[in-house]
């Protein structure tokens, strides 16, 4: 073994306790889904229980309306993420244009708008939306939470749609196709690496949002996504936490394998961003 070899080796057999320690809150909260209340509460951090259940999940899916939550974070989280990138890869193409006017100045606002906390425009946001009539629903809610998240999409698919030779461009408009249709024909499926991490990581934040389903869902409960939902779970005197580990696992684990099976279309959309 050589000396390289070895110090790797070395780093890692120091960062297993890391990880571990890392990861322990997660298993945790999957052991205690399985645990009664009075296990969960006197058993201390013993991570195997000693009678599982599967009563806190049939809780969490039909009591406290998990299935339900489940159908309408699908469908918001689906909503955001067909808002982002029909708008995220037009605005991305127009930008990488060289002789757009104001260019400069366009993604200069871009750029400053990411430092703008959503608190601090939840208000006209909300009156917009409102005053479009979507006011209390899950398509409000996609638009309100669509907007901010648009500055990091649109700048990946402006930096991959400026590596595109403009030759491309060139002979699509020499067989007469226009901007819409050269966008959609030509430029659009050479961009599918950028449009799968951005789809990622917009359907992650969607599926994890709970400001803003949670101001748009106030005047209809029945819509409430799953990170609303875990507040069901807290009582005025009393929290179910075995109910809420379940919940917690039922939200989770499905993003966590929806991430680990794309995690590879995630790092080569941003790397082919950032090389191009």
């Amino acid at each position: 073994m050589n000396r390289l070899a070895f110090r790797r080796n070395v780093w890692h057999l120091l960062l297993i306790p890391l990880c571990l320690v890392w990861i322990y809150p997660f298993v945790w909260m999957v052991s205690a889904a399985f645990k009664t209340p009075r296990e969960m509460l006197i058993g201390g951090l013993s991570l195997l229980p000693d009678d599982a259940t599967l009563e806190n999940f049939r809780r969490a899916w039909t009591t406290a309306k998990f299935s339900t939550y489940t159908a309408n974070t699908i469908t918001y989280s689906i909503a955001v993420v067909v808002l982002v990138l029909l708008v995220a890869s037009t605005a991305g193409y127009a930008l990488a244009r060289p002789g757009l006017p104001g260019k400069k100045v366009l993604v200069g606002l871009l750029i400053a708008t990411m430092f703008i906390p959503h608190g601090y425009t939840i208000i006209p946001t909300f009156l917009l939306v409102n005053g479009l009539g979507l006011g209390n629903g899950l398509l409000g809610a996609a638009l309100a939470q669509a907007g901010p998240a648009l500055v990091v999409p649109v700048l990946l698919f402006m930096g991959f749609f400026s590596g595109i030779p403009k030759e491309l461009e060139e002979a699509a408009r020499m067989d007469g196709a226009g901007y819409l249709r050269t966008y959609w024909k030509v430029m659009l499926p050479l961009a599918k690496p950028v449009m799968g991490t951005v789809a990622l990581m917009n359907f992650i934040g969607a599926w994890n949002a709970f400001f803003i389903p949670l101001v748009f869902t106030l005047g209809n409960p029945d819509l409430r996504t799953l990170g609303v939902g875990m507040y069901g779970f807290y009582g005025q005197d009393t929290t179910d936490w075995t109910g809420l580990a379940a919940a917690a696992c039922i939200s989770v684990i499905p993003i966590v394998v929806v991430f680990l099976f794309l995690q590879r279309t995630f790092v080569e959309g941003i790397a082919g961003a950032v090389k191009s």
